[in-house]
């Protein structure tokens, strides 16, 4: 009985929330120094090795490995554009509201509309110039800091992810989504670098902040539940398949 009370101590609420504020304010200092970095010129070396080891020395047009990889970073890369990701935010929020998940929806929308609305003045902010070392695979003009792609695919995905796998009682089901997420939102930053239109710190600088504002918007929605101010977690009784029927439990052993 001692083990139990002692993990309760060590999660409880208030120590939930300390975790959480040093994890934001962790990660902005980390994007400050990344920031600071990128635009100095302290990552430049490391940046411009990426860039040439992803390259065919001797035609800098041509990605190292199969011919199939050019084209294929090409359309993973458009799983991060706004053409898709628009779309994606409203099916969502759509799919979260006839499930009676009011502010599950509004959190998704507040989740992608803001990474949408701070992606362009940041970019004005820092006016970090588009690689120059190799040539680009896709066209691309405006500043480089932070990635775009990376800001707004991870703040879509991951808060997607975060949110709808709270309508899901199993760990493993909930782990799996996460991890999904997680590769598609690494593998489209990726494809950044690969098609020579973003330095890698210009991508792990999208990342950190398409992050966090998922995650806190993802913990915003909780706590609205756990208040009692917005719907319950879990999917209502009478939008399953069999009402009569108990509930799965969520058994961290499942």
């Amino acid at each position: 009985m001692r083990a139990p009370r002692r993990t309760a101590r060590l999660f409880a609420p208030e120590h939930r929330a300390l975790a959480l504020a040093l994890l934001v304010v962790g990660g902005i200092w980390l994007f400050a120094a990344l920031a600071f970095a990128a635009l100095h010129g302290d990552s430049r070396a490391l940046d411009e090795w990426a860039l040439r080891a992803l390259r065919d020395p001797r035609a800098p047009d041509h990605l190292r490995g199969p011919a199939w990889l050019a084209s294929t970073a090409r359309d993973v890369t458009a799983l991060g554009s706004h053409a898709v990701l628009v779309p994606l935010l409203v099916a969502s929020a759509g799919f979260l509201l006839l499930l009676r998940k009011k502010v599950m929806a509004l959190a998704v929308l507040a989740s992608g509309g803001g990474a949408m609305a701070i992606e362009r003045p940041l970019k004005d902010l820092f006016l970090r110039p588009r690689p120059q070392i190799v040539p680009r695979l896709v066209p691309a003009w405006n500043p480089s800091f932070p990635s775009g792609h990376a800001l707004l695919s991870s703040a879509v995905y991951l808060s997607i992810a975060v949110l709808v796998v709270r309508l899901v009682p199993y760990r493993r089901v909930r782990l799996y989504v996460l991890a999904l997420a997680a590769l598609l939102v690494g593998l489209i930053g990726f494809s950044r670098v690969l098609l020579g239109v973003h330095y890698p710190t210009d991508v792990i600088g999208g990342w950190i902040l398409g992050g966090l504002w998922a995650l806190l918007c993802g913990v915003g929605a909780r706590a609205l539940q756990r208040v009692g101010a917005a719907e319950p977690p879990g999917l209502p009784p009478e939008l399953t398949d069999d009402a009569s029927a108990p509930a799965p439990t969520s058994d961290p052993r499942a």
